[in-house]
């Protein structure tokens, strides 16, 4: 029958058996993360691409590449079942609010595939999507393998979300920030430490196989004094209007485009990709070589203006036009390479600014992810995690904060990726009474006084047992669920009966409050029951007083 951990795993709480399966979680997301980086690697290899770096390749592989890869995607997407087609962190999103962040298989292998090609095809693309949509995808596996509560296996998507996130950046702490900021958008004791465990899992997998390493702590970052704090604040500003700007144009390329077939809009991607490929080669791929780049003190305003002029559009051509991959790299990169040009363009008014370009650079390189994202916490810990150096969270904030102000409340723009499932008419929004039963499964709740009983038995026999069951309730199979037998309320000897007779409609054990309460909450009466792997095993009764008596204790908690 049940098992006691998942009584134990149905509750809003946190438990030793969720800090285990976070922990395997964070294993096996972060080991499938791995292969993916890897395999990246690999594929880019056997192009002759180091390190995101396109610039060493012939002319005909810079226009080659986008245009075969966009082809391989196509024909991918298209030979694969429609449920698969969806990707990337707006969906998991979307997956994670309506549907407890399980994620098909299919669709999990497709997001790996897919993004591999793209990556390795030249694509401005960023690793972290597909691991989201990866990390969210095994953490599906251990939730079916042991078919736990549904509200369990929401916690334990967000943890493989986070080790996902730190697998790629080897960043435990902004994974965790993520998550709560972007995906869950709330804070739970019970959320927090699974996902933490999760979060330095991921990173502990990262540094065995790629060492103990910051993408970016060889950076020479100066700590900024005092003086500099003014130019800090005009910097947020013009970084707030660059990010507005984006996030309007990103947004309307992805509305437009959202009528029209696969194959024109991956066309038009690669065709894109491959024009700037041939003006600016150096704009091609991640963020990784256009982030060192932006610290170099030897680039002109000219080459870094072309290069972030480059990026923009080859990242708006190939996320809003729907090229499978994450939009957290790319940011990075136009980030760093806004900051670096407007330390170049300051310089002559304020020669010492010059010596903080790099400085400049990494703080607007996480800055504008944080205000298109609206994840100002994550991309702060971000900049610490990936710099290894916490002298730049003041300077960082000066920065992000009026950017973020500007930008969403001075500009109208919004958190993109719920912008964009509101574009493809994917729901994320679930009403508050919902949310909150959705956290607590039918397990803790549930009346286990009732017994279950063979069909066909006399009524003379279901009054025998009747009288001597717990709760006086009797349950007996019927073609379509279980059928509830209780004495009449109001039974006088004129009756003919003296048995009342209720079909109920039947729920698995898995399942949480907020399917019982869609289920009652039109009548405000009745019951369900709640069922152990088929309909056929009844093991307990939900009521609707029941329900109400929850809640209203939820309120007042």
């Amino acid at each position: 029958m049940i098992t006691e951990h998942k009584f134990r795993l149905s509750t809003a709480r946190i438990s030793l058996q969720l800090c285990v399966l976070a922990l395997l979680v964070g294993l096996l997301s972060s080991g499938f993360i791995v292969l993916f980086q890897l395999s990246v690697t690999g594929l880019q290899k056997l192009v002759w691409v180091e390190s995101d770096d396109f610039t060493q390749l012939p002319l005909w592989m810079r226009v080659a590449l986008p245009l075969v890869g966009a082809a391989i995607i196509h024909q991918l997407i298209r030979h694969s079942k429609a449920a698969y087609r969806r990707m990337g962190i707006a969906y998991v999103i979307h997956r994670v609010k309506c549907h407890y962040g399980r994620i098909p298989l299919g669709s999990g292998v497709s997001q790996f595939l897919h993004a591999v090609v793209a990556l390795a095809s030249g694509f401005s693309v960023g690793k972290e999507g597909p691991a989201v949509h990866i990390g969210a995808t095994a953490a599906t596996m251990v939730a079916k393998k042991w078919s736990l509560p549904d509200n369990t296996m929401r916690i334990l998507s967000s943890c493989g979300i986070a080790a996902g996130i730190a697998a790629i950046f080897n960043t435990p702490l902004a994974g965790v920030l993520f998550v709560l900021e972007v995906v869950l958008r709330e804070y739970k004791i019970h959320y927090f430490l699974p996902i933490m465990i999760a979060a330095i899992t991921g990173a502990v997998t990262y540094r065995a196989v790629f060492g103990d390493t910051h993408l970016y702590e060889q950076l020479d970052l100066i700590r900024m004094p005092l003086e500099q704090y003014p130019t800090l604040l005009l910097f947020g500003l013009v970084l707030g209007a660059v990010a507005a700007l984006f996030n309007h144009a990103l947004l309307a390329t992805t509305r437009r485009s959202a009528g029209h077939p696969l194959w024109l809009r991956f066309g038009l991607a690669g065709l894109i990709t491959a024009l700037i490929g041939v003006l600016i080669p150096g704009a091609l791929g991640g963020e990784n070589a256009v982030v060192l780049l932006s610290h170099s003190n030897e680039i002109s305003i000219g080459l870094i203006f072309g290069l972030l002029i480059g990026k923009v559009i080859l990242t708006i051509a190939a996320i809003g036009l729907g090229i499978p991959g994450g939009l957290i790299g790319p940011l990075y990169g136009i980030g760093a390479l806004l900051g670096a040009l407007l330390v170049l363009i300051l310089t002559p008014l304020l020669p010492q600014i010059s010596e903080y370009q790099s400085l400049y650079a990494a703080i607007a390189m996480t800055a504008m992810m944080g205000v298109c994202l609206n994840a100002p916490l994550a991309s702060l810990l971000a900049l610490v995690e990936l710099t290894n150096n916490a002298s730049v969270i003041v300077p960082f904030l000066l920065v992000a904060l009026p950017a973020f102000l500007l930008a969403h409340e001075g500009l109208g723009a919004r958190a993109i990726f719920l912008r964009q499932l509101d574009i493809m008419g994917l729901p994320h929004k679930v009403p508050p009474l919902e949310e909150a039963l959705q956290k607590t499964g039918v397990l803790t709740l549930m009346s286990q006084d009732l017994v279950a009983v063979r069909p066909g038995l006399s009524e003379n026999e279901q009054l025998a047992l009747l009288a001597e069951a717990k709760g006086h309730r009797l349950l007996s199979p019927d073609g379509t669920g279980q059928v509830l037998i209780t004495l009449r309320g109001d039974f006088t000897q004129e009756e003919d009966r003296a048995l009342e007779r209720t079909l109920l409609t039947g729920l698995p054990d898995t399942a949480t409050l907020d399917k019982v309460y869609r289920l009652l909450e039109p009548k405000r009466s009745g019951m369900v029951y709640i069922y152990h792997r088929s309909p056929d095993c009844p093991v307990g009764l939900i009521s609707w007083p029941m329900l109400h008596r929850f809640f209203r204790g939820q309120e007042s908690a």
